[in-house]
């Protein structure tokens, strides 16, 4: 049930607002002074505080202005009966979700107060998505080979420098893009990828570009691209080796003038975005091969971040197994499956040509094939597709 807080020094207010929030089933406290307001806001957490603004001693606005550093996410409802646009825009700019003038009319407060409420919920959701997702794309391991991509990780990130991560299938390139993006001062902008590979070369144009209307057939209205979505982010072009080389020449003049422009269209559009590109294949033979252009491949490759085959760190296996049984649990909504040192030991001596991809998969497999602990048998009966 909802919790809100009234602050006013009006005995009467307080009473009436209480009545009513009441009745429609939240919980209230009152506060008769900004002191005791502040008080209460420190030790329970408060989904809606109702605040007034002249108060003896410490009016509402300092109320807002102390509160928004301990509680910045709690949505403050500001009533006066002196309210002015100068007012109100003074308290908008501390933080306030709204501001109503006394006496408050009762619909307006009713839904204000259930659309605080319902704003309050979103960004509690958010934050636990964020947390979810940022938990799903952590580097798990402690390899030589793991440690010089996260120190690569950490020198780059705060720049805005373009950045070319080559790999294996299945290796975390994908992670290394989130990770840059997170570490960046970008991190508020968009993340927005692309898969080149999964685009025909014919729509490819139109994906990272955009189009206007009628500019082709299937045409019917104006599209967005991926350049523009990402403006003021991050744009993760992955698989870039199979990008068309039609495309490639549009992509590197992007590069060169932070300019694009639609399929089909003549206006030049400005965009700031940091582009971050994945490939695993080897980009030097593409260009020997005429499939690469070799000034894209410099205007990439500023740096270079290579991502190890999970082949080559072996030793990571053990704690990305743990981990995956973790997240797996969660997902399943169990509580985590053990597994014996001895299992662990003969994962690691696997041939793991699908990366941590394969990885993941194996050990979703023998989550669901075998007991609560996971030993050294079950790995050599279920680990290999062969022989499960």
């Amino acid at each position: 049930m909802p919790k809100i807080l009234i602050i006013d020094d009006e005995r009467a207010i307080r009473s009436t607002l209480k009545e009513i929030l009441e009745y429609e089933n939240y919980t209230v406290d009152e506060a008769e002074n900004g002191e005791v307001g502040l008080e209460l806001l420190s030790k329970t957490k408060y989904d809606v505080v109702l605040c007034d603004i002249k108060m003896p001693k410490i009016d509402g606005l300092e109320v807002l202005n102390r509160a928004m550093e301990f509680v910045p996410d709690t949505p403050f409802i500001m009533i006066s009966a002196h309210g002015t646009i100068d007012t109100a825009v003074e308290a908008t700019k501390k933080g306030a979700y709204d501001f109503l003038q006394k006496p408050p009319d009762l619909n307006r407060l009713l839904i204000t107060v259930r659309n605080a409420i319902d704003k309050i919920n979103l960004v509690t959701e958010t934050k636990k998505l964020k947390k979810k997702i940022s938990k799903n794309y952590e580097m798990v391991g402690n390899s030589p080979a793991l440690e010089k991509v996260r120190r690569a990780i950490e020198k780059v990130a705060k720049t805005d420098a373009r950045v070319l991560i080559t790999g294996p299938n299945g290796a975390g390139k994908e992670m290394v893009a989130r990770l840059l993006h997170e570490q960046s001062s970008r991190v508020t902008g968009p993340l927005v990828e692309v898969n080149c590979a999964a685009i025909p070369s014919e729509l490819i144009e139109s994906e990272l570009f955009g189009h206007e209307k009628g500019s082709f057939t299937s045409a019917v209205k104006q599209r967005i691209g991926k350049f523009e979505q990402a403006n003021g982010g991050t744009l993760f072009l992955d698989e870039i080796g199979d990008m068309s080389l039609s495309a490639q020449a549009k992509v590197l003049r992007a590069l060169q003038e932070n300019k694009i422009t639609r399929v089909g269209g003549e206006k030049e559009i400005s965009v700031d975005v940091r582009v971050v590109a994945a490939t695993n294949k080897d980009l030097i033979k593409e260009i020997e091969a005429k499939n690469f252009r070799e000034d894209l491949y410099h205007r990439l490759g500023v740096i270079l971040i290579h991502v190890p085959p999970l082949n080559e760190r072996r030793e990571d296996i053990p704690d990305l197994v743990n981990k995956f049984l973790q997240d797996i649990a969660n997902d399943y909504g169990n509580k985590p499956k053990t597994i014996s040192p001895a299992a662990l030991a003969f994962l690691q001596t696997l041939d793991w040509r699908g990366n941590i991809r394969q990885l993941r998969n194996v050990v979703e497999r023998l989550v669901i094939m075998s007991d609560d602990a996971i030993t050294e048998e079950d790995a050599r009966t279920f680990a290999l597709p062969a022989t499960a």
